[in-house]
């Protein structure tokens, strides 16, 4: 106790001092009215500021919630049209990217999709844009997925201009690109030309979008052209996707392993 009082003997002119000019800011605060709305200003932007930085947390975790509920629109949306088309075998399931690779040459990607969910193996994936991958492991609430931009990937794609087919196949450079192998020099190819899924394999209905013609090559003497497919798909950006339910997939692949 005798500690305190010396310290406040000390200092006591210093804390008279910080007294008065506490008090007389007070004084011209309340007195004025130009001061005084400095201060309500700067108050007001500070509470301003908290509300708003709040409002933008809360609009964050929203808007989360609108596109949770816009992919599964999305899928509803599109089921409705395979009705209307007459393609009730095909419906899609809306599911979340919770885990991906996009840098390595075998890449995967985790959905938030499993069994409970009616998920199986060999499974399409795509999002509104096009292709994705396929469906290689499942789990009760988590599948994995093995995307286009993985080397060990192929996929039969065809010319949305005259039908011709060729393969698709990722040289593990870029996640934005990939090689169109297979089409033979007789072949007319053009850059912009659009390449959709070909319709060949059950897991992918026909027509859906994989690319664009970035790029073509034809050295002389070559049998097949090299061809850079821009992907539709930006797998830097993939958040959500559907997986593909093909209700004559089993019978196909069960069809086609008899022949094995």
């Amino acid at each position: 106790m005798q500690n305190l009082l010396k310290i406040l003997l000390r200092y006591s002119n210093f804390l008279v001092f910080v007294l008065l000019e506490v008090a007389a800011f007070l004084l011209i605060v309340y007195n004025h009215a130009a001061p005084r709305s400095s201060v309500l200003s700067t108050a007001n932007r500070m509470v301003a500021w908290q509300y708003e930085t709040v409002s933008e947390i809360t609009g964050y975790f929203h808007l989360r919630q609108q596109n949770d509920q816009l992919a599964m629109e999305n899928a509803s949306l599109r089921n409705q049209l395979a009705q209307a088309e007459g393609v009730e075998i095909i419906q899609y399931q809306s599911a979340k990217v919770v885990q991906m690779t996009t840098d390595r040459l075998h890449n995967y990607l985790t959905i938030n999709c499993g069994t409970d969910d009616g998920i199986q193996r060999g499974q399409g994936v795509r999002n509104e844009n096009g292709v994705v991958g396929v469906v290689r492991t499942v789990g009760t609430h988590y599948s994995v997925v093995m995307p286009i931009i993985n080397t060990m990937m192929n996929l039969s794609c065809r010319f949305l201009k005259n039908d011709y087919i060729g393969t698709l196949q990722w040289d593990g450079k870029d996640s934005r690109f990939a090689l169109l192998t297979d089409v033979a020099a007789h072949m007319v190819v053009n850059t912009g030309d659009t390449i959709v899924t070909s319709g060949l394999s059950p897991i992918f209905p026909e027509g859906i979008p994989v690319g664009i013609v970035e790029s073509s090559v034809l050295h002389e003497g070559d049998s097949y052209y090299t061809i850079h497919i821009r992907l539709s798909t930006n797998f830097k950006r993939l958040k959500y996707v559907e997986v593909i339910h093909n209700a004559d997939q089993i019978q196909i692949e069960e069809l086609l392993d008899g022949l094995d």
